[in-house]
């Protein structure tokens, strides 16, 4: 199966992809060969164009070029669901998000995942599930352009604790959303969190560029 991967930046997305994306038309292509994700960052985001797309031979072996060209950071996080079936989500920067954070120096990537949701959120996590998926994204991080690597996972949650977002990191909410009742989260989330949720089939009314 043809590998697939999404580097978000802000509201744009560039499809790495060996094949042609479907809705072509939609998308801006860009060249293999002289691609630098540091130098096309300001370009695209002042580019009109949402979507754009590179065509490689091997889109893994590509997204690796990319991450030892630039400033990496690795980060995890996770979907919690309740025992009523309910999932976990915080508001942070005027927009719905999934509680994640930077994995510390020595710290393997589920310990990072469960302990970011336990301290954005206030509560326990009772069970770490498989992984859900990875997700890219680009920023400026103190003048640098840097490449977030987030490791996903499903999580759940048997106790009822008083939710407590954590306000240090600008958390300023923390709520449990019915699986049927999240519009408001698709509305108003990044791309990046889009992919995860339609991983889990809870936006599957929402098409990712591919």
């Amino acid at each position: 199966m043809a590998q697939k991967y999404r580097i978000y930046i802000n509201e744009k997305v560039i499809l790495l992809t060996e094949s042609t994306p479907h809705g072509v038309e939609l998308y801006e292509k860009l060249d293999a060969e002289t691609f630098d994700l540091k130098i096309i960052y300001t370009w695209i985001l002042a580019n009109p164009k949402k979507l754009f797309y590179i065509i490689c031979k091997d889109a893994k072996a590509f997204l690796k070029t990319i991450k030892k060209s630039i400033t990496l950071i690795e980060a995890a996080g996770g979907l919690v669901k309740n025992t009523a079936g309910h999932y976990l989500f915080i508001y942070r920067n005027d927009k719905w998000d999934l509680p994640k954070g930077k994995i510390e120096k020595d710290e393997k990537v589920k310990e990072a995942a469960v302990r970011e949701v336990e301290e954005e959120c206030g509560i326990k996590v009772s069970k770490l599930n498989e992984k859900i998926c990875k997700t890219y994204h680009v920023y400026i991080n103190r003048g640098d352009i840097v490449l977030k690597k987030t490791h996903w996972f499903s999580m759940d949650c048997k106790g009822k604790e008083k939710l407590k977002p954590q306000k240090e990191e600008g958390i300023t909410d923390v709520r449990w959303f019915e699986k049927h009742h999240i519009e408001p989260i698709i509305d108003n989330t990044f791309p990046s969190i889009l992919d995860v949720l339609h991983k889990e089939k809870l936006a599957t009314n929402k098409l990712m560029p591919q």
